[in-house]
């Protein structure tokens, strides 16, 4: 933590100035200064639904998180389960994608069929409680290969994940598998290219089942994100970002042009939630997700 800016106690400076204006208490030019910088933002143009994944900010309470969020002027949150939905109910955030109550694995997913039995058991159940809830998204993995070709990967996915799309589509859910990249981060994981995907939607046939497609991880496997989104959008139901390379702020000291992709979304009529995906690098970890908010917000 850097020592000229802790954002913990930024933070807490923050929301408690918020608490004192309202009631009318005197505060210090200092603090009053923080509440300018790190404060409500009013004016956004509401083409991104924005949100920002939890775990990219463990080190900070699901409160204060929620918090934050409500501080800088979006509404909702990636990746929680259901025992955290609450909190974020509490501070009227939605779950813009949303885990099973069980086992999360990235490694073990819908590509091997001795995982089906624990995973269908565990969507089947997932889809009500996410339908119960109000939301609307569920994520899923392809799993690691484990020397498993990409066609017998295929048809298994589409053996397991028949067997929830009914009540999936029936309870208004969308199942959504996450794509990764395998030369950097995931190595050996199956989804690593959007064709793949692609082909698993076009193979499963409901509008109930799309990509997550991660800008990050598809800029690392293959590139070329903007032609991708115009030509293949359709499959495509939620977003993630980060900076390449190092998954760190999405601002000039990275690769991908993010204004020009967030217009790319918004071109295809997208109306669902782009997250922020990546791991702030800066000491100031607020001013980070602030800053990659106002650079999506096209």
């Amino acid at each position: 933590m850097s020592s000229t800016v802790n954002r913990r106690s930024l933070l807490k400076n923050v929301l408690a100035s918020s608490a004192a204006v309202a009631a009318g208490v005197v505060l210090p030019k200092s603090v009053l200064a923080n509440v300018a910088e790190h404060g409500v933002s009013n004016t956004l143009k509401g083409n991104i639904n924005h949100s920002v994944c939890k775990w990219c900010y463990s080190d900070m309470p699901l409160e204060d998180l929620c918090k934050l969020v409500n501080e800088i002027g979006f509404g909702a949150i990636d990746l929680l389960k259901p025992n955290e939905w609450p909190t974020a109910k509490k501070y009227g955030l939605a779950c813009s994608m949303c885990y099973t109550a069980g086992e999360t694995s990235l490694t073990k997913g819908w590509n091997d069929i001795k995982n089906h039995e624990w995973l269908i058991k565990d969507y089947l159940e997932g889809i009500e409680l996410v339908a119960a809830a109000g939301y609307k998204n569920l994520i899923c993995f392809a799993g690691n290969r484990n020397g498993m070709d990409d066609e017998t990967g295929l048809q298994n996915c589409v053996k397991g994940l028949k067997q929830i799309l009914p009540l999936a589509e029936k309870r208004g859910v969308t199942i959504q598998i996450e794509l990764f990249n395998s030369r950097i981060d995931h190595k050996d994981y199956m989804g690593d290219k959007s064709a793949w995907g692609i082909e698993l939607c076009k193979r499963l046939g409901s509008p109930n089942f799309k990509i997550l497609f991660d800008i990050y991880h598809m800029q690392i496997d293959e590139g070329d994100i903007i032609r991708s989104i115009q030509d293949n959008h359709q499959y495509f139901g939620h977003y993630h970002t980060a900076g390449v390379p190092g998954r760190h702020e999405i601002d000039e000291r990275q690769e991908l042009n993010y204004p020009a992709i967030m217009r790319a979304i918004v071109a295809t009529g997208y109306k669902g939630y782009v997250a922020q995906e990546f791991m702030p690098k800066d000491p100031d970890h607020i001013a980070s997700l602030k800053n990659a908010i106002k650079i999506c917000d096209v």
